[in-house]
């Protein structure tokens, strides 16, 4: 079956054929990579020391305003492979020491990921798949998955719809995140570590705070906490950067978090009795640890 050939893979529905034309994401339906290597700066049960065998895919179906992967994105950088490169990606990767393959914003991939993850099992790879994604995704497109990915990595992006419109043009991105992680979790139920701490299942929901927006991440929390309780882990990011694009057009994200705000939503967290979460030091909101990409495929 060629899902391709009139694209609904992600939430927009845009009904393109990717054989020769891009929809939203940008790209056609070619696997375009941006880079594929260790990665060091995702959550400790995720890096450690050998580092995450991270595949950043070309292309994205949300375009948030702020992304900081903008290059990527919008499909600009990257290289073309086939599935059997892909699928052979993965078993270096997995060479070289790393602790999983991290499938970062994959959604209009998800075919071709589906077949490139059973032909490197076939070829030996053994360890944990996760899918890194924006949370924007479809759950019909998310049940091709069961049984492929092992542990999910989804956004948390907007409780609020008119953010979302906003700065994704996805004002049904709050109610499409919900059923999504939601799928997710019927799929990886109970966050499981293997003795050296790293994940080998469950879902890791993070939640990027943005300038004043503290009473959305707020909100975020609070309904993942009640839906979930401690069948989850969040994380609660502190990482926002001020990208170049959005310092005219939308000058209210043009700074980082403050401390007192990140703080208060980490101790709004700790009151509902959120216990299995992750945080970040705010030195972590730097243009240095945004990846170069293109030179490692």
């Amino acid at each position: 079956m060629n899902f391709y050939s009139k694209c609904n893979l992600c939430p927009r529905n845009c009904g393109v054929n990717r054989d020769n034309s891009r929809g939203v994401c940008q790209v056609s339906s070619t696997v375009k990579v941006a880079r594929a290597a260790l990665h060091y700066w995702e959550e400790p049960c995720i890096s450690g020391e050998n580092g995450s065998g991270a595949v950043f895919f070309s292309g994205c179906p949300l375009h948030c305003v702020f992304c900081q992967n903008e290059e990527i994105s919008h499909g600009l950088v990257g290289k073309e492979i086939t599935i059997e490169q892909l699928s052979q990606v993965y078993l270096d990767l997995q060479a070289k020491g790393a602790n999983n393959i991290n499938l970062v914003t994959g959604t209009h991939y998800i075919p071709a990921i589906v077949e490139s993850v059973t032909r490197a099992r076939a070829h030996g790879l053994n360890i944990p798949i996760i899918y890194n994604t924006s949370g924007y995704e479809k759950v019909e497109s998310l049940k091709m998955l069961d049984g492929i990915v092992n542990a999910y990595l989804p956004d948390f992006k907007y409780w609020d719809s008119s953010l979302a419109k906003t700065y994704s043009k996805a004002a049904d991105y709050p109610e499409v995140a919900k059923v999504a992680i939601d799928e997710m979790v019927r799929q990886c139920p109970q966050v499981i570590f293997d003795d050296r701490g790293f994940i080998q299942s469950g879902v890791i929901v993070r939640q990027l705070l943005l300038p004043r927006h503290t009473r959305d991440s707020k909100a975020i929390i609070k309904y993942l906490f009640e839906t979930y309780g401690n069948s989850i882990y969040m994380s609660i990011m502190s990482q926002y950067t001020p990208m170049p694009q959005i310092k005219d057009t939308y000058p209210e994200l043009n700074r980082r978090v403050t401390k007192r705000e990140y703080e208060s939503v980490i101790d709004y967290a700790i009151a509902l009795g959120v216990d299995q979460a992750f945080i970040q030091d705010r030195k972590v909101a730097k243009e240095s640890f945004i990846p170069s990409f293109g030179n490692e495929i």
